[in-house]
Formats: C-alpha cells, structure tokens, sequence
C-alpha cells in the first residue's frame, strides 16, 4: 500500500531554485537540547536543592568573545524544578567541568579543594624545580624516602599478618585453658597463705566453756 501514496511535486519548466529567497537566521541562534545537570546546585531564588544527574530541556548558545585555547565556550539556559526561574551555566573546558553563571550556587564539595590543593602543589613544585637543579635533586630523594617508608611499613604488616596467620584456633583455646589454670592456682595459693596467716588462741574459763580468740 505504501506506492501507492507517494506525492510527487509539479516543478514547472521555468522554476528557478536560486530566486527562493532564503531565510535569515539570527547569528547566535539558541538550540533546544535535553541535558542532565553536572553537578549539585541550589536555587538563588527559591533555595531548592537540584542534585546532579537531574534531567532538563535547556537552550544552548555560543558564549561570544570567550574561548579556550580555541574551544569554544556554551552557555546553557535552564528552570528552577520548583519556582521555575532561570538559571544560567556555561561549560569551562580550562578544568573539563561546568561554570554556574547566575540564578544559582553550587553545593560544596570536599573532594574539589583536595585536588586543587594537589594541583597547586604540583604546580608548585615543578616552578620550584624548573631552575634549581638540587632542588629536584632534594625532592627526588625525598620521594624514595617515603617510597622505601612506605614499602617497609608494607612488609612489617604482610610479616604480621603471617604471624596472625599461623595461629590456629586449638592453639588459641588452649593459651586461654592454661591462663584460666594458672589464675586459679595462683587465687588458691594466695587463699592458704592468707589461712596459715591467722593465729588461733584457746583460753579455758572456769564454767568449762572453750572461748576462741582469733587473732590475725
């Protein structure tokens, strides 16, 4: 059935395609694309909590005169979930991640400053090396001290856990018995020293009566 409703368009013997006036589009023409956030934000407006992952019809724009290393740089419109105001962010390909513009803040996250704090060190570090020839020397020995700390450590913990290993829980039962054993010997050697240590004294009173005297 699907040939015989095929539509075929009449083009007459003078049509000419180059006199169709074309359409003139806006240069920065914003395109409709689906997304999901990067990363954890909270309404400026509201104070509505969106989490990472959430997903969004957003509109996508060329962000004019910025750009990175010749990688051009969007930005992303989008709405709030609850009070559906605008919120702006854009890409930052410096550090493969994402720039909130406005509307909103990003959440805290701990594990950001751990990895700025390591990227600045290293940063740091090469500057440091890069004209001082002893100062990579010293950070090189430094680096196989740690490296030789860290290998020891390693195998005093592999040697401990060989020890640990090796003990079975016989062994284990009968270290327990013979520490109970000598607890009690020891209790009832401690209770007759305490009995041969009391003195008795027998005094006869005249009604035939024995009184004892127990002195210690």
């Amino acid at each position: 059935m699907g040939e015989r409703k095929v539509l075929n368009k009449y083009y007459p013997p003078d049509f000419d395609p180059a006199a169709i006036p074309r359409r003139r589009q806006p240069k920065n023409q914003q395109i409709k694309v689906r997304m999901m956030l990067p990363m954890s934000i909270r309404c400026g407006t509201c104070g509505q909590y969106i989490y990472k992952g959430t997903k969004f019809n957003s509109r996508k724009e060329d962000v004019e005169g910025e750009k990175y290393l010749g990688i051009q740089i969007f930005r992303f419109y989008f709405k709030c979930t609850k009070c559906s105001a605008e919120l702006t962010m854009k890409t930052d390909p410096k550090n493969s991640d994402y720039v909130v513009e406005s509307g909103a803040s990003r959440n805290y996250e701990p594990w950001r400053n751990e990895e700025e704090e390591a990227e600045k060190e290293k940063n740091k570090r090469m500057a440091e090396e890069m004209g001082d020839a002893m100062k990579s020397l010293e950070n090189k020995s430094t680096d196989s001290k740690m490296d030789m700390d860290i290998l020891a450590a390693l195998e005093e913990m592999k040697s401990m856990r060989s020890r640990h290993a090796g003990v079975s829980v016989d062994v284990m039962l009968e270290a327990l018995q013979r520490t109970r054993e000598e607890k009690e010997k020891k209790l009832l050697e401690e209770d007759e020293a305490l009995i041969k240590s009391i003195v008795f004294h027998v005094s006869i009173c005249t009604s035939f009566h024995v009184i004892l005297y127990i002195s210690s």
